[in-house]
């Protein structure tokens, strides 16, 4: 049975879709079924529907964790994007803080823009930078849509912030040391967070 809802570090996470339009060299799908307390993360059918994720939200005893539930599964969530509005807004009834792990591109995903519509619900949007520049981006992730992308994302990240959203960039530690350093100008020109995150193998 493929999980919706399951826990990693103590946070409570809820895995909408498998859809991406990256392709990232070091994305932890390559390295087995699950990850957390998750052994199956693939839905083999289809994306769990709104009713499907409220069920598995109600099922759910929150009290044990922290309050804040992350919008991250085997896929990037915005791609699943009338079902985590309607989910964030039915968790937000329920007093839980938001974060959505985003590789930042919802808005070439939806084909609109929807930072405002997001940021109505979700307290902390994380996005993946990765990289320091456009070449290096298209190189590591392999965006579906090309060049175009890694402005997409820095132009979703900026209008989360201005919209009141606590914005994070992230990287993964398995990119060289200068293009880290490089990142945390870039992050650091957008007075934005940068969190260097350890590569998760298993």
């Amino acid at each position: 049975m493929t999980e919706i809802v399951y826990t990693l570090g103590g946070q409570v996470y809820l895995n909408l879709t498998n859809a991406c339009p990256c392709r990232c060299a070091f994305c932890i799908r390559e390295n087995g079924d699950g990850v957390g307390t998750a052994e199956n993360l693939w839905f083999s059918e289809h994306a769990p529907s709104f009713a499907e994720v409220k069920a598995a939200v109600d099922a759910w005893d929150f009290s044990a964790y922290d309050k804040e539930v992350v919008f991250c599964g085997y896929g990037e969530p915005t791609c699943a994007y009338e079902t985590l509005l309607r989910t964030a807004e039915y968790l937000k009834q329920k007093g839980l803080r938001l974060r959505l792990n985003t590789n930042g591109l919802s808005d070439l995903i939806n084909g609109k823009p929807t930072a405002k519509e997001l940021c109505r619900y979700i307290d902390t949007v994380s996005v993946s930078l990765n990289a320091p520049t456009a070449e290096k981006y298209e190189k590591l992730c392999h965006p579906a849509f090309g060049e175009k992308a890694f402005d997409a994302m820095l132009a979703f990240a900026r209008q989360c912030k201005e919209l009141g959203a606590n914005v994070k960039f992230t990287v993964v530690d398995v990119i060289p040391p200068e293009d880290i350093e490089a990142c945390k100008t870039l992050a650091n020109s957008m007075d934005i967070p940068l969190r260097v995150r350890a590569y998760i193998a298993e």
